[in-house]
């Protein structure tokens, strides 16, 4: 078998950025909490908790330095953050942060603000908060139909498909009189999706590595469906079966922002082993 990693996979700048932070803080304090898990990737997640980082769902249960993760925070966060004097480490990504300035200017410009993403994503809850909560989550075209507004502006969750968000563009387009325009999408993102559907054309069979709570990971496999003859999601090499590989010429490799090197090697590895027929 032809085994083929896409050119772009894992690790994100936004990523490897707050992995880096996080590193220095325990570092410094030796013992962190980070408002939910610090990436979407449960092995990550595990390892961190062994250094010393624990996860906490809300402020009131922070005892030590609080992180802010990639995905970032509401507004009130930061002002309950200063009110109870918690020292924080602020890893939101810089492309998140963009994003959310520009939700923030649009609703104080009196726009109609349109946060194309997933409502239940935490960078998606965290973008609602710089419009007041006073803003529309689309996720497909035929929700983007029901606005109408004389302004409309509409940013991207960073992880989101940018084909998809054209298509929701130019369905809000057809009911405003005004709109601005901000694609978010972080061009990691892109690259990343590109790299997997040519990949994917060219492949039997698709392995996609990434958490199952990681949406850019979920989009990458929607890709890889889309185009490859089969493709799998999985987590670490212990999800793979062998029986996947019967027939199978070509294989290709992706994975998601929050997937470590080391994840995606050991699946490289694992299927190597399967076409040398050395797996016990």
């Amino acid at each position: 078998m032809q085994i083929k990693i896409a050119e772009n996979a894992g690790f994100c700048y936004g990523v490897m950025r707050a992995i880096k932070m996080a590193d220095d803080a325990i570092g410094r304090f030796h013992k962190i909490c980070s408002l939910g898990p610090i990436i979407h990737n449960p092995q990550v997640v595990e390892d961190y908790e062994k250094k010393g980082l624990v996860v906490i769902d809300n402020l009131d249960k922070a005892d030590a330095p609080v992180l802010i993760r990639s995905h970032g925070v509401p507004p009130e966060i930061y002002d309950k953050i200063k009110r109870k004097k918690i020292e924080y480490i602020d890893a939101t990504c810089p492309f998140v942060k963009e994003a959310q300035d520009y939700v923030k200017e649009m609703h104080n410009d009196g726009y109609t603000v349109v946060i194309f993403g997933d409502k239940n994503h935490p960078e998606v809850k965290a973008h609602l908060g710089y419009a007041d909560y006073n803003a529309h989550i689309v996720n497909t075209p035929k929700e983007a139909e029901l606005i109408k507004s004389e302004k409309i502006g509409v940013i991207s969750q960073t992880t989101q498909s940018v084909e998809r968000f054209a298509e929701v563009v130019a369905e809000l387009s057809k009911n405003a009189k005004q709109m601005k325009i901000y694609n978010t999408i972080c061009d990691a993102t892109e690259k990343r999706q590109k790299s997997a559907k040519q990949l994917a054309k060219e492949s039997d069979i698709m392995i996609v590595i990434g958490g199952k709570n990681s949406a850019n990971t979920r989009k990458l496999y929607e890709i890889c469906k889309n185009y490859s003859k089969k493709a799998y999601h999985i987590e670490t090499e212990k999800e793979i079966e062998i029986n996947w590989f019967e027939g199978v010429e070509k294989v290709g490799i992706t994975a998601g922002a929050s997937t470590p090197s080391y994840v995606i090697e050991r699946v490289y590895r694992f299927i190597k082993k399967i076409d040398e027929k050395t797996i016990s």
